[in-house]
Formats: structure tokens, C-alpha cells, sequence
């Protein structure tokens, strides 16, 4: 296995801060190169265990990186630790704000039609020279959908799309062929984020590393997600102790 990929169960994750993966993509973007970035948690690691498919479409995309700090932790148990944890979140702000920068051109794809809407006002408004080509809503129907060509059609630098895991990765993975340029990047429920109708967790959270519990304690529903991380780092820890 290449040096910069640190093998947790069966998914490959790059072995890279978050400044690093944002100046790699930079260079990308900037020649056109296609990319393809998963950020995956260990509710995405489980999932692709159970499923070779999906296994295959993520060690397959160009970075897989740890959004979650189940995945730093899980690296550790198994003596090759992942720098750190890098939220999708971030990472997508991070291109926005890059994007505003160089005056890259951007596509959204996802979440209900009243959510992108307001996510696009706030991007506007904070990322004014950033070129916003178009949006969609999650709503459509793959088999019959134009969005691929409509997509195509406006040759964005950056598309993003939020159709939560699997979809969004499968979404990717099915349509990038067809593409000469462009970073893709499944960013989850980052656009309801965006919009201002799901609040991130205080900054103080987020460094000590327990976003994860202020969600739980906002969307006490979300108990049964939270259900896997235990689950995974006892998975990590079996596939330690057969090596």
C-alpha cells in the first residue's frame, strides 16, 4: 500500500492534513484535473463493509478522507495514526472560499427545493465572486433525470452534491465519466448547514473533538446512528488482533 494511505477495515484514507489535501486540490482544480473526494465517517466505513460496491466506488475515488473523529481514533488503535480529522464541512468552505478567491464557477446538487435555495442566498452573500452556474434540488429521478447533461452543460470547477450516503458517492461515481473537468464531492447535509436550518457545533466542540455529541444532544434521534461507532472501533480492534 502507498505510503500516504492508512487502511482502516477495508477503506484506504489519505494520510494528509486538512492544508495539504486543500493545496493538492487547488493544483487540481486549477488544470482542469478531475477529482473526486469521499469524506467518510465510520458510518460510511461500516456501510462499505457490508457492501462491495460502494467499497469499491470509494477506494476508488482520488482522496478518502477522515470526516470523524471515530476514523482518527481508529487509526490510532491500529499504531498508524491519521494526522487529523477533517470535516466535509470544512472542506467544502474551504473550496468556497478558494472558489471566491480564483473566481471559480460552482453546481449543487441536493437536499429539498426551500433548503438549496437558502443555502445559495448565503453563498452569494459570503462567497460573492464565486460563479454559481446552477442548483438542484434532491428530488429527481435518476433514470429519467437531464441533470447529468444540464451539469455538463456549464463546465463547473466545483460541484457539490448532498444526497447522503450511499446516493451521493454512487451518484458520482455513475456520472464523472462523462465529465473533462471538475471536482466532485458528496458533502452530506452540508447545505442545511449552509442554509442556517441545522447549526454546527460551537467551535470549542469541534476542537475537542465532540461535534458528534452536540448533535446527539440537538437530535437525540440520531441515537441509533451513534450506535456504530462503538461498533467500528470494536471491528478495528478484531481486525488488530488478527494481524
Amino acid at each position: 500500500m502507498h505510503k500516504n494511505k492508512v487502511k482502516i477495515l477495508n477503506v484506504n484514507f489519505d494520510n494528509l492534513k486538512r492544508k495539504e489535501i486543500l493545496n493538492s486540490l487547488e493544483k487540481k482544480i486549477i488544470t482542469g484535473k478531475k477529482t473526486f473526494v469521499v469524506t467518510a465517517n465510520p458510518e460510511i466505513v461500516m456501510y462499505a463493509e457490508k457492501d462491495p460496491t460502494y467499497l469499491s466506488i470509494v477506494n476508488n475515488a482520488d482522496y478518502v478522507i477522515a470526516d470523524g473523529i471515530g476514523v482518527v481514533v481508529g487509526s490510532k488503535l491500529i499504531n498508524n495514526p491519521l494526522p487529523e480529522r477533517i470535516a466535509g464541512y470544512d472542506l467544502m468552505c474551504d473550496l468556497l472560499a478558494k472558489g471566491n478567491e480564483q473566481g471559480w464557477s460552482a453546481f449543487f446538487l441536493g437536499t429539498k427545493k426551500e433548503t438549496i435555495e437558502k443555502a445559495i442566498n448565503n453563498i452569494k452573500t459570503n462567497y460573492p465572486q464565486l460563479e454559481i452556474v446552477g442548483w438542484h434540488d434532491g428530488y429527481f429521478n435518476w433514470e429519467k433525470s437531464d441533470i447529468k447533461e444540464e451539469i455538463l452543460s456549464k463546465k463547473p470547477d466545483l460541484i457539490f452534491v448532498a444526497l447522503g450516503f450511499p446516493k451521493q458517492e454512487k451518484w458520482i461515481s455513475q456520472n464523472i465519466q462523462a465529465f473533462d473537468k471538475g471536482f466532485f464531492m458528496g458533502v452530506g447535509g452540508s447545505f442545511d448547514v449552509i442554509a442556517g436550518e441545522v447549526k454546527r457545533a460551537p467551535l470549542i466542540w469541534q476542537k475537542l473533538n465532540l461535534e458528534w455529541l452536540y448533535r446527539l444532544i440537538k437530535q437525540p434521534s440520531r441515537w441509533k446512528r451513534m450506535l456504530v461507532l462503538p461498533l467500528f472501533l470494536i471491528e478495528v480492534l478484531k481486525t488488530k488482533v488478527r494481524k
